[in-house]
């Protein structure tokens, strides 16, 4: 057994010991909403957002795009489970800002082992075989962090899945403050109708 195996069951043992009440959760987030943010381990939605367990769907990917996929979990999130308002959350100092598509293509093509990071740009410290099996994926980049999500809100208020009544807020949160910075641009686009 692994040292991360063995120290997560050892977390999940504690916790289970102590589930007691948590039993009675329904399905439906309390608070009515939903967060898409970054898979990054600085972030901690449930600390940034005061959110506890049952509040709030969090839907997390590499910078928190709203993918295809992503997408997908909000329109389940509110057709199915009843949230209100979407957040989109993207973060400084985010890692999608550190590569191209035509990088980590290039990277994967060569070998499929961890690649290392320099002041001279990404390295593949590995051996191949790799696969170009990276070409044919988007994989949502980030050139400007406030631009991302302007983009990501206006996409997901577009989809013909989302109705208009969804107020939907662009923001970054700051890795160094661990404040949340309101993106307006964003929250403009991502207005519910007032038709709605």
């Amino acid at each position: 057994m692994s040292a991360i195996l063995k120290k997560v069951l050892e977390a999940n043992r504690a916790y289970a010991a102590g589930f007691s009440d948590k039993a009675k959760f329904v399905m439906p987030p309390g608070g009515g909403f939903a967060i898409l943010t970054c898979m990054d381990a600085r972030l901690d939605p449930a600390k940034y957002a005061g959110l506890a367990e049952g509040d709030a769907h969090v839907i997390r990917n590499a910078g928190g795009r709203a993918s295809d996929d992503a997408i997908r979990s909000l329109v389940i999130s509110h057709k199915l489970l009843g949230t209100r308002e979407w957040f989109v959350i993207h973060h400084t100092n985010c890692g999608m800002e550190f590569f191209t598509n035509d990088i980590i293509r290039g990277l994967l093509a060569q070998s499929l082992e961890t690649a290392s990071l320099s002041d001279k740009g990404w390295t593949d410290t590995g051996r191949g075989p790799g696969s170009r099996a990276g070409e044919f994926i988007e994989w949502l980049t980030i050139k400007d962090q406030k631009q991302s999500v302007v983009d990501d809100v206006t996409r997901i208020r577009s989809h013909p899945l989302v109705p208009a009544n969804i107020p939907i807020y662009g923001y970054i949160y700051d890795v160094h403050t661990g404040k949340l910075i309101e993106v307006p641009e964003a929250t403009r686009a991502g207005a519910a109708s007032a038709a709605a």
